[in-house]
């Protein structure tokens, strides 16, 4: 992909679906988008490898194997540092508009760092735009992004309880292998190799958050579970495990498969592939039976 290419998002999301039938498991990934929309206008003395910085580059391609397993793969179309589909739809940063919000909104931890539904600084500090948006500008990205996005999320989710009785949920994410300035409440906190989110237990079977973690664990992985990362919106919108709707995110440290600086997949990219691959088998069996 060129860097013009980057420059234009066609869709609001890429669905990936098996050939045969969907297993009781579907998958997304929210943040790894490469693509910039062309009225995304951020400030143009902020360079494009600095602003990426906010993707969870190679994601995507880490889970690609799943819709060959029968397991449903959903990618954002839009880049996160645009508009971040991990966010709750009040959390309106109006530091960064022109003119009052509208609508409901709501100040919260993220917020207050300058990373809400539009983020306003990126991990680091620096600001993403030297303009202020427009509340049409921002209303258009929610419209033509994110209610296409979480809409697709449902149907994923209603059609896995439909053919099942049950849906598993497993929501994709990278972290840095240190917590910068501006990304969390835990600025300089070294990360394990994965975070299990699942809000305190509350979107999702305990069963199947302690079988995430106990295989990762089984095969050398250090693991933490909802510290520092719960899981935000979508395992809260799609987990409903009592109506048989099952969601936790999954965080994986970006060391173990790309240079976080370059943006380029390293050394362990192959073998961390597989053992996300190994997990998904075994989540299968696990899913088929529970």
């Amino acid at each position: 992909m060129t860097e013009a290419d980057r420059k234009t998002a066609e869709s609001p999301y890429f669905l990936h679906m098996p050939e045969g039938e969907s297993s009781p498991l579907f998958l997304d990934s929210p943040h790894s988008c490469t693509t910039y929309p062309a009225d995304f206008r951020y400030a143009g003395n902020l360079p494009l490898p600095l602003l990426r910085q906010a993707e969870d580059t190679f994601v995507d391609a880490l889970y690609a194997d799943a819709p060959g397993r029968g397991i449903p793969l959903l990618c954002a179309g839009f880049p996160r540092s645009y508009l971040d589909a991990n966010r709750g739809l009040e959390e309106i940063d109006e530091v960064l508009l022109d003119a009052p919000w509208p609508g409901a909104k709501q100040e919260t931890s993220k917020t207050r760092l300058g990373k809400g539904l539009v983020w306003r600084v990126l991990d680091t500090g620096e600001p993403i735009y030297d303009r202020k948006l427009g509340v049409a500008e921002l209303q258009a990205r929610i419209d033509r992004y994110y209610v296409p996005y979480y809409a697709q999320l449902q149907r994923l989710a209603d059609a896995g309880v439909a053919r099942h009785g049950k849906v598993w949920h497993i929501n994709c994410h990278s972290m840095p292998s240190e917590a910068a300035q501006y990304a969390t409440e835990h600025p300089g906190l070294q990360h394990p190799d994965f975070v299990v989110g699942d809000r305190d237990g509350t979107t999702c079977d305990t069963r199947f958050t302690d079988r995430v973690e106990g295989v990762l664990k089984e095969m050398g992985y250090d693991v933490w579970r909802n510290h520092p990362y719960k899981g935000v919106e979508i395992v809260r919108v799609v987990g409903q495990p009592q109506a048989n709707r099952n969601s936790l995110q999954l965080e994986i440290n970006r060391k173990l498969y790309m240079d976080e600086v370059g943006l380029a997949p390293n050394a362990g990219f192959d073998k961390l592939k597989r053992d996300l691959n190994a997990l998904m088998d075994d989540l299968l069996r696990f899913t088929r039976t529970a």
